[in-house]
């Protein structure tokens, strides 16, 4: 199955003779099977033809929407994923089933980050272990506690750790001095915010595509209008797909100074529209690389299709009111 994406401010997507066409503004096309189609995601000023809506609705065909910056708006999908019963047994979790998930998925989120640390300080010859002895106390920490807050507040110490850490680890031209969310102040923070922008909203499809509501928080608190467990799932992810391929990119000097701009408005570092496009380009190759690092699976699988049996066994999870059943990404 494909994904489309298309950030081509102008660009207009319509359907034909069972073919989804991209018509960009200098006459050129692009056209991909509907077969092939799973996933349309729209940066910017991008229209859809109400042919092309209908199609997507038909055939479940989900459309994400995100600002020209990529900053997640909404999505297009059909109500056929729907499953009350699940949702009913989502919404009744109890506080011990939470905790429970929780002290896995953030054990494995901090243990993730220490492995990217590693990975880069040895290309480097950098002394992390201080910092990777520390993290790895916090998520011991977890053991003892039942309390959700307590563990999410575990989980913000390895974070401000890990990252006061990393930036040291970033080439010199992209140095950062910790995380920035809202607005990103430079361009490592401006490829993670974007990249866990578009993870969210990958997650977010996953989830209504099994039946579980996405709005339905189990380490997070809710938030209005917030699609909680689509975050709560995010967090083992987050170094794993998106921290690795920004240093991979900006180490790699892949892009440069030169492909970011500050906006004078808001004062983010955003890329520039061709560095967007090969940032694009990245995380999705990188979702197409096949690991083996799942540990109830014995065969590969890339790494969309491991956020999918991710989901499946959350939704295990819950029906058997049983976090033990979920097993978290741990990469080595």
């Amino acid at each position: 199955m494909s994904y489309l994406y298309v950030c081509e401010q102008g660009a207009v997507i319509g359907c034909e003779a069972n073919r989804f066409q991209v018509c960009y503004k200098d006459g050129m096309l692009k056209s991909v099977p509907g077969e092939t189609l799973e996933v349309i995601e729209i940066f910017g000023k991008v229209q859809l033809t109400t042919q092309c809506m209908t199609e997507c609705l038909k055939r479940g065909i989900t459309v994400l929407f995100y600002s020209s910056n990529g900053a997640y708006y909404g999505r297009l999908i059909s109500t056929n994923h729907v499953n009350v019963a699940r949702q009913r047994s989502q919404a009744a979790l109890k506080e011990e089933f939470k905790a429970g998930l929780a002290r896995r998925i953030i054990r494995a989120k901090i243990r993730n980050q220490t492995v990217i640390l590693r990975r880069y300080a040895r290309k480097q010859a950098a002394a992390v272990e201080g910092t990777v002895s520390e993290m790895l106390r916090l998520a011991e920490k977890l053991d003892w506690t039942g309390d959700t807050e307590k563990i999410m507040g575990y989980e913000g110490m390895a974070a401000r750790v890990y990252f006061a850490a990393l930036g040291g680890l970033v080439d010199r031209e992209f140095c950062f001095k910790g995380r920035s969310k809202r607005p990103p102040k430079d361009p490592f923070n401006s490829l993670i915010s974007l990249g866990y922008s578009i993870l969210l909203g990958e997650i977010y499809g996953k989830l209504e595509g099994k039946g579980l509501n996405p709005y339905f928080g189990v380490l997070h608190k809710d938030r209005e209008k917030h699609p909680t467990l689509a975050s709560d799932l995010m967090e083992e992810w987050r170094a794993v797909l998106v921290d690795s391929t920004a240093m991979s990119i900006l180490n790699g000097h892949e892009l440069h100074r030169e492909d970011f701009f500050r906006d004078e408005e808001t004062g983010a570092v955003l890329l520039v529209k061709d560095a967007f496009k090969e940032y694009l380009r990245k995380l999705e190759a990188k979702l197409h690389t096949d690991m083996k690092y799942l540990s109830y699976v014995d065969y590969r699988v890339n790494f969309r299709s491991a956020l999918d049996l991710q989901v499946d066994r959350l939704a295990k999870a819950i029906e058997s009111e049983n976090p033990d059943l979920y097993q978290p990404i741990c990469i080595r």
